[in-house]
């Protein structure tokens, strides 16, 4: 699916699995494959249980709000708005690259005053669309916010996204973690990265304008994503798609943004890289059909392989590799050290190759 970019929303392509059986469960039950129609509760007991647990999940809600909120922040970067989250006690600010975008300098609205505060640039890692901001004279009261474990992040769980949508501050929205392990390709049209991202949270909270950079919270008040992108429907030319977000996670989150306040870089991204330069190549019909190797890189995993100058990659593992966004996708999705099989194309002649990935 291919969405086009519209102000503050980054444009992106979707990997999805075969489609899969739906089961809709409800806050009060649950759905089993097969299963019939299950009666409502027709006693007053159960009749009394609906507005107590509902009671209880909104306290949950104004709970996780109080604790996580005033970690989230507002930042303006030249015209445009977006959101940040509050790293650590030193004034440190991760949201995304395409949030800072150019700019070096930023001004930044924290939860603890009304006055916007000055923030200079760290670093960015377009690679990841994320980036760091510190800023100039940490406020008093200043709240860090506390982060969560990728690996406990599941379908069905209950999310809230906060940050600053169409530049109304402290909004919040509610949703569901709807899928993870998206792999989803971001425009470089409007301001975007064009970074392919892997291992993207999917939710139905609301994402707007705005809210990229922000928080994507869990009941626990822990951060287990960043709002980065949000779909668009093609067919409705270009108008939002309704419950497709997507967030990138914690644990690359954690990965970047602590190699940035650490070192002022990212020394290891975690990304898989192929050691290569590439461009998509045609068929006689005009049609993508490949990606030519334009040079690969000194001791690098293709040169290792042996591929070189020339080779047209058509294949990697058991994926059909037609473009150089396709290609991009699938390295998004594998780790470094990671061994794959790579099907080049060389003169008339095709072989496949083991290649242990390197890292971006």
């Amino acid at each position: 699916m291919y969405v086009s970019p519209r102000p503050g929303r980054r444009a992106l392509r979707l990997l999805l699995p075969a489609t899969a059986g739906l089961c809709v469960i409800s806050m009060a039950g649950g759905c089993t494959p097969g299963a019939g129609p299950v009666s409502a509760p027709s006693t007053r007991a159960g009749a009394r249980a609906a507005p107590v647990a509902a009671s209880e999940l909104e306290d949950d809600y104004r709970k996780v709000i109080a604790n996580v909120l005033p970690s989230v922040v507002q930042i303006q970067a030249g015209r445009s708005l977006g959101s940040g989250i509050v790293y650590d006690d030193k004034g440190h600010i991760v949201t995304n690259a395409h949030v800072v975008g150019d700019g070096r300098g930023f001004w930044v609205t924290v939860a603890t005053g009304e006055q916007p505060l000055s923030a200079t640039l760290v670093s960015s890692f377009h690679e990841q669309d994320l980036a760091v901001i510190k800023l100039d004279s940490v406020p008093a009261g200043l709240r860090a916010a506390r982060f969560g474990d990728s690996s406990e992040v599941a379908v069905g769980q209950i999310v809230l996204a906060m940050g600053s949508p169409l530049g109304l501050s402290s909004s919040v929205t509610q949703g569901i973690v709807s899928a993870v392990g998206r792999t989803v390709s971001a425009s470089s049209e409007g301001g975007g990265t064009g970074a392919t991202l892997g291992n993207m949270v999917q939710t139905s909270a609301a994402i707007n304008p705005g809210n990229s950079g922000g928080a994507l919270v869990n009941l626990k008040s822990e951060i287990i994503g960043i709002p980065t992108l949000a779909a668009s429907d093609p067919g409705l030319e270009g108008s939002p798609a309704p419950g497709i977000g997507f967030a990138i996670p914690v644990s690359m989150v954690r990965t970047v943004a602590d190699q940035i306040v650490k070192y002022g870089e990212v020394r290891r991204s975690g990304r898989a890289a192929l050691g290569i330069t590439g461009r998509t190549v045609l068929d006689d019909s005009y049609r993508p059909s490949g990606v030519a190797v334009v040079s690969v890189t000194r001791g690098g995993a293709a040169e290792q392989a042996g591929l070189r100058a020339g080779d047209i990659i058509t294949k990697v593992a058991h994926t059909e590799i037609t473009t150089i966004t396709s290609l991009a996708e699938v390295l998004a999705s594998r780790s470094p050290g990671e061994k794959v099989r790579v099907t080049v194309e060389r003169g008339a002649a095709e072989r496949t190759v083991e290649v242990t990935l390197g890292e971006i």
